[in-house]
C-alpha cells in the first residue's frame, strides 16, 4: 500500500505540473488513478507533505501544486 500511494502521489504531481490546477475529475483522468480511492492514496500523500493547494468547496475541490 505505501508503495502505491507513493506512485500516485507521483502520478499527481506530474499532472499538476504539466497541467495547472484540476478537478479531481480531471486530475483523476490525468493521473490514469483507477478509482477515487487511488486517486485520494495520491492526494493524501501530497497534502502531507504540504505540497499542495485545495481551492473550491468539499463537493468540488480544484487542486494545484504550492
Amino acid at each position: 500500500m505505501f508503495e502505491k500511494a507513493g506512485e500516485m502521489a507521483g502520478a499527481v504531481w506530474t499532472a499538476l505540473s504539466e497541467n495547472g490546477a484540476m478537478s479531481a475529475k480531471d486530475l483523476k483522468k490525468a493521473s490514469k488513478a483507477k478509482n477515487d480511492k487511488e486517486l485520494y492514496l495520491g492526494i493524501g500523500w501530497l497534502l502531507r507533505e504540504d505540497k499542495l493547494s485545495v481551492e473550491g468547496d468539499e463537493k468540488d475541490p480544484v487542486f494545484s501544486l504550492k
